[in-house]
């Protein structure tokens, strides 16, 4: 369970531990976040010592049961080598955030709120005062305050920024924490055995899943805090739907379903990546019946079939989903150097 998933269900007291600055090799990025209670942890900052001196920390704060700042907030800085003889050798400051949503309704709906704009795809910014028990305060994608008391309006939100602390002219230290939408967003089609391993494949990675099928009765009772069901006879209206940059996945229990979609997808020149589950002779058959339908070999091209990493032949459907879900995230972050190689000469 990731940290906001797990923030979100569970309302007892915790700390929200957050990586705020790195400097040199560490093991996890600026931003990376993991939550503490008393007696779990969810998400992780590293592992290995510095991990363990958080929790311990954490758990300090939780103890004091009081509102004090000591009690609410720190700012600590770890020297991965000398200091906790790990092999990463930088340094990193974390920041630790106390909540209490059973006693702070305020707190309550921060929580709510900042869930909400994850589940929408939506960009949001955390700011927090380190130095005192002000309550933080949620900023959408434009800089307008959500949740919280309108706190440094002058500072101008860029996506590209990561997560920093802030000084300004009195001494007070701010923690600027964009919480940034997923933006890959994969529509799977098809809820069989290996719809359903895709699921559990992708239930932590960093996308959005819209998952189709007619059959309703088809989908389990839980679903992953990334995926979102959709129960329709009508899925290729789903396809003209879906907003531009959607990667497409299809394996129904059809095939001429599948070749009904393949076309509707084809027919779109704004999709970020199209994987259709089959073989070589089913590829040739579809290549066949598309082109005659009018889809140009340039289009056909682009469709990925059969699907997964080259050299992984395991059929099993874990074993497909794995090399599946690989072949997602390596396409996706071609999609990602691109897209930040296009706004650099913008």
């Amino acid at each position: 369970m990731n940290w906001l998933t797990a923030l979100t269900s569970h309302t007892a007291p915790a700390v929200l531990v957050t990586v705020a600055r790195v400097e040199g090799s560490a093991p996890r990025e600026a931003g990376a976040k993991m939550l503490v209670t008393a007696e779990s942890q969810f998400d992780t900052i590293g592992g290995g010592h510095l991990e363990m001196r958080a929790c311990e920390i954490a758990r300090a704060m939780l103890a004091l049961r009081d509102s004090s700042v000591a009690a609410m907030r720190r700012l600590e800085r770890f020297a991965l080598g000398p200091g906790l003889g790990q092999c990463c050798g930088g340094i990193v400051h974390l920041s630790f955030e106390r909540f209490d949503q059973t006693a702070d309704q305020a707190a309550h709906d921060y929580v709510n709120d900042l869930h909400r704009f994850w589940h929408e795809r939506q960009d949001s910014w955390r700011v927090l005062a380190l130095d005192s028990t002000t309550p933080p305060s949620l900023y959408d994608a434009a800089g307008n305050c959500v949740t919280g008391p309108k706190l440094l309006s002058h500072v101008r939100f860029d996506r590209k920024r990561v997560c920093h602390v802030m000084q300004d002219s009195n001494g007070q230290r701010w923690l600027i924490d964009p919480c940034l939408a997923h933006r890959p967003h994969l529509m799977l089609f098809g809820a069989g055995h290996v719809g359903a391993a895709i699921i559990r494949a992708i239930a932590d990675l960093p996308c959005h899943v819209t998952w189709v099928d007619e059959r309703d009765d088809m989908f389990p009772d839980t679903l992953p805090a990334n995926v979102s069901i959709e129960a329709t006879d009508i899925p290729e209206a789903l396809v003209d739907a879906a907003p531009s940059g959607t990667s497409f996945l299809v394996m129904t229990h059809s095939h001429a379903l599948d070749q009904h979609l393949a076309e509707r997808i084809l027919r779109r020149a704004d999709t970020a990546w199209f994987g259709l589950i089959g073989s070589r002779t089913k590829r040739m058959q579809f290549e066949h019946r598309l082109r005659e339908r009018g889809i140009p070999a340039e289009r056909l091209a682009d469709m990925i079939c059969p699907i997964g990493v080259p050299g992984i032949s395991g059929k099993a459907p874990a074993v497909i989903a794995a090399s599946v879900c690989a072949q997602l995230l390596l396409a996706w972050e071609v999609l990602e150097l691109s897209q930040i190689s296009d706004c650099s000469r913008g």
